[in-house]
């Protein structure tokens, strides 16, 4: 994707299998939004080619985009409109493209018990809350029972009941055969729900693999915490036993509050941009991915 002389996506290369759930983390700016929206259609691509359910998003009919879900991050429409009647109005598009093996779409009742807003099914859009608003965002993004979910910061502003009952869903849709791609600036989020991660920079892929095989790169590496004598001490250590050991043998029992930490996703998260934007990349994308498999 080209904006006049800048080449905001560039080498992009992005498979998702049925069923599958990909995480797409980056930095603001990184092309996120971009890729999502040449992917749902909304955006007209430079160069490449592009197949979703084996369309090209360009050139998606109505039939097509009745088997796409999507959450945006936020929309203001319909603020008088009450909850369960603005369901069932758009329910009924959905419901020509509907098959016996994937009817379309949600019964309303049902669909805002998976998502939590029941007890708002008479009231009017514009008065609910922020949580309860993004909550709706989600039902209206599932209502078409989708093959394929397209997800931007979707539980932003739950509570945690919430967003546990959301990663339940989730859960289920891709046990359906729903392929998801999910944005998230929550690591914790995205090394829950998702099978593989996708790290997006400077318009580059330049990281494709599960949480485990990302960590791989890492499992060397651990901080080690611990206090001696009550005084608080932090390493970054390559042999965490071996260092373990040596403390005990130097300083027996003043060694307390020990907890050794291995790389999170969000340590990797944050190491690989750092790398990324200081020029310091040292592996290529289909190289992690492949070293770790």
């Amino acid at each position: 994707m080209r904006y006049g002389s800048a080449d905001v996506l560039r080498g992009i290369d992005i498979r998702a299998e049925r069923g599958e759930v990909v995480a797409l983390l980056g930095p603001n700016g990184a092309g996120k939004t971009t890729t999502i929206e040449i992917l749902e259609g909304f955006r007209k691509r430079s160069a490449g080619e592009v197949r979703v359910l084996g369309t090209d998003p360009g050139e998606g009919d109505e039939a097509w985009r009745a088997r796409l879900g999507i959450v945006l991050q936020s929309w203001r429409d319909h603020g008088k409109w009450r909850v369960g009647e603005l369901l069932t109005h758009l329910g009924r598009y959905y419901t020509p493209y509907g098959t016996p093996e994937r009817p379309r779409p949600y019964d309303t009742a049902e669909l805002m018990a998976l998502v939590g807003l029941t007890e708002q099914a008479d009231a009017r859009i514009g008065r609910l809350s922020g949580g309860q608003r993004r909550r709706l965002d989600v039902a209206i993004g599932i209502i078409g029972n989708p093959d394929l979910l397209f997800l931007d910061e979707p539980t932003v502003g739950f509570d945690p009941q919430a967003r546990q009952a959301f990663h339940e869903l989730m859960l289920r849709l891709s046990g359906m055969d729903t392929t998801i791609l999910l944005t998230t600036h929550d690591l914790d989020e995205a090394e829950k729900l998702s099978d593989r991660i996708l790290l997006l920079a400077g318009g580059e892929i330049v990281a494709d693999g599960t949480a485990a095989e990302l960590a791989r790169r890492f499992e060397t590496k651990a901080e080690v915490r611990y206090t001696i004598d009550g005084e608080p001490h932090a390493r970054t250590v390559e042999d965490a036993t071996g260092h373990v050991r040596r403390l005990f043998a130097e300083h027996g029992e003043a060694v307390g509050d020990l907890e050794v930490r291995r790389a999170s996703l969000a340590d990797i998260y944050l190491t690989m941009v750092r790398e990324f934007e200081s020029g310091r990349r040292t592996e290529p994308a289909a190289h992690l991915t492949e070293a770790a498999r």
